[in-house]
């Protein structure tokens, strides 16, 4: 029986087809539709709409549910269409009409926005931890190898000469814009959408800041049209973030499995870290990081998707959004295993020494040659053209010897700057 089921049987081809693959994303939210449901008894006891003894049993039963679901022990059978009818029904089920009442001044609209919006909520923070994990091991790396030259590349070309303490601490900064945008997300979904019922709120008095404080939120979306609107919007602002994230981890991981190939060998990890063929018994495959690439390539996309899918509905609820789901959870999930499985292989990072010796990086000094000739006096466009001679006539002598001193040059890396930095923005 489908909460909304009247008297008439339902087209089974059509059930099958409107409920799509819902019942196993609501698996993962169904702890959060308990939570907010608790939240919910509460507040109707406290409005007079239950008493405080029902509301207590209908917590106790609702407590019951929500562990199950925490254990993976929560099913949803096929005629019972989602979590909110499975949930009602073993409400009902142990308490009887009691359980029936559990629905009252509010719809299935606002039950699903405010447990998505828990879950991304949390989603949100445990993702900051761990890019603040990411964060944390990259300036770590980049004070363990901060005197270790390597070189750099605009164009692909060799330009002119990095560390692994700039290369490192450069992804270390780039966290930092992201969790600006991760900020701004988690302030998005940090309003409670519940007791905007359909869209247009109820007659019953209830009161929707008892539930914001009960379930934790910062505030409410008071303008009951507001908050229905914000479904769509809400995984839209986790899907930037998650491709911000994932811009940042998968230009890294490019980096790695260029320089992990034999025409590099800037770094290695252990064998045990890499996979090998099934034809050549010499290959040691980066599979880890092509497939956080090629993750986070996918999940770049994500914002788009969810902008197609939501772009020219109008105010108030459209089954649309439903498809909204299963994209934000998935993507969820993937970014936290990539981010995870990022900062394990990473901390096995093995670094090699005397990068620049060969004389093919002898070209990486030009700039600090006719650098010093400026400092001696001869104009930057005349040093320019006098060391483009040389290297085309072959008289060119590198000078190895390196002066970086400035603000964020290899160096002086500013680590501690870069830190602060990022914990000036405090926490979600």
């Amino acid at each position: 029986m489908k909460l909304w089921q009247k008297n008439t049987s339902i087209d089974q081809k059509i059930d099958a087809f409107t409920v799509g693959n819902d019942r196993q994303m609501d698996l993962i939210l169904a702890a959060y539709d308990c939570q907010a449901s608790m939240a919910h008894a509460e507040m109707l006891a406290h409005v007079g709409l239950l008493t405080t003894a029902e509301a207590q049993q209908l917590t106790t039963e609702l407590q019951a549910i929500q562990k199950k679901a925490e254990a993976g022990k929560f099913t949803i059978e096929a005629e019972l269409e989602d979590m909110h009818s499975k949930i009602e029904y073993l409400l009902v089920e142990k308490l009887g009409d009691l359980g029936k009442k559990i629905h009252t001044a509010r719809s299935r609209n606002d039950q699903v926005l405010v447990a998505l919006q828990l879950y991304l909520k949390d989603a949100l923070e445990g993702i900051e931890k761990q890019s603040l994990g990411l964060f944390d091991l990259l300036l770590d790396l980049a004070a363990t190898h901060e005197k270790k030259l390597m070189p750099g590349y605009t164009h692909m070309q060799v330009a002119m000469p990095s560390s692994f303490g700039l290369w490192f601490s450069a992804y270390a900064e780039s966290l930092i814009d992201d969790h600006l945008l991760l900020h701004a997300a988690h302030k998005i979904v940090d309003q409670n959408p519940l007791g905007s019922a359909a869209g247009f709120g109820s007659s019953f008095a209830i009161d929707r800041e008892k539930t914001t404080e009960a379930l934790g939120f910062s505030t409410l979306k008071y303008n009951v049209v507001a908050a229905q609107m914000g479904r769509g919007k809400v995984e839209r602002s986790t899907a930037t973030v998650l491709a911000a994230l994932a811009a940042t981890l998968g230009k890294m991981a490019m980096d790695i499995c260029l320089y992990m190939g034999q025409d590099y060998g800037f770094i290695r990890f252990p064998d045990a870290l890499t996979t090998g063929s099934s034809i050549m018994p010499h290959k040691k495959n980066p599979d880890v990081f092509e497939l956080i690439r090629g993750k986070c390539n996918l999940l770049q996309a994500l914002p788009q998707t969810l902008s197609q899918l939501t772009t020219n509905l109008p105010s108030g609820y459209h089954r649309d959004l439903q498809l909204s789901k299963e994209p934000i959870l998935n993507a969820v999930e993937d970014l936290k295993s990539c981010l995870d499985l990022f900062q394990y292989a990473l901390a096995q990072i093995v670094v090699s020494p005397d990068l620049l010796a060969p004389e093919k990086y002898d070209t990486l000094f030009t700039v600090e040659t006719l650098n010093e000739w400026v400092k001696e006096g001869m104009p930057f466009r005349t040093a320019y053209q006098k060391m483009g001679a040389q290297v085309a006539d072959g008289s060119y002598l590198p000078k190895r010897d390196l002066a970086h001193v400035h603000l964020g040059s290899l160096g002086n890396l500013a680590l501690e700057a870069i830190r602060e930095k990022m914990m000036a923005l405090g926490r979600c």
